[in-house]
């Protein structure tokens, strides 16, 4: 049934408990992208290059098949972030997770320790109910945009 509705599946291990690991990092790795597509528009933005342009280019270049990237991009670009595809509250609450997994296994996650703060100032701004990518929308106005 699995492999019919999904993607696939793959097997990790014996405990339940890894494939919520890897489900988390994968959370993480999501979180991480906005966070830095945020920081490369509102770069771009404050230099004056139109967000279409570099939408345009971050697709072609790195988005290649790349539906994360893409829909990410897109939010980005458009700082749309409503509907929500996935809550910040519901990001802020897996990078919380993933970086208590982390503490337990003594893993520093530096990037995600950001991302979960970057959740934290959207949730604590009115934002917790936008997509997560809404951080994005928190580096641009830290450029002053």
């Amino acid at each position: 049934m699995l492999e019919a509705l999904g993607r696939g599946v793959t097997r990790l291990g014996e405990k339940a408990s890894t494939a919520n690991l890897v489900k988390l990092t994968g959370n993480v790795f999501i979180a991480s992208l906005s966070e830095s597509l945020g920081e490369a528009f509102a770069l771009t933005r404050k230099a004056g290059v139109p967000p279409e342009l570099v939408l345009d280019l971050f697709k072609s270049v790195f988005g290649q098949g790349s539906l994360i990237l893409e829909n990410y991009a897109s939010q980005v670009a458009k700082d749309k972030y409503e509907p929500a595809g996935f809550k910040a509250t519901l990001g802020l609450k897996d990078l919380r997770l993933a970086l208590s997994a982390a503490d337990a296994l003594e893993v520093q996650l530096p990037t995600a320790s950001l991302v979960r703060d970057q959740l934290l100032c959207a949730v604590a701004t009115g934002q917790g109910e936008l997509d997560w990518g809404v951080i994005a929308r928190i580096a641009a106005k830290r450029a002053g945009l």
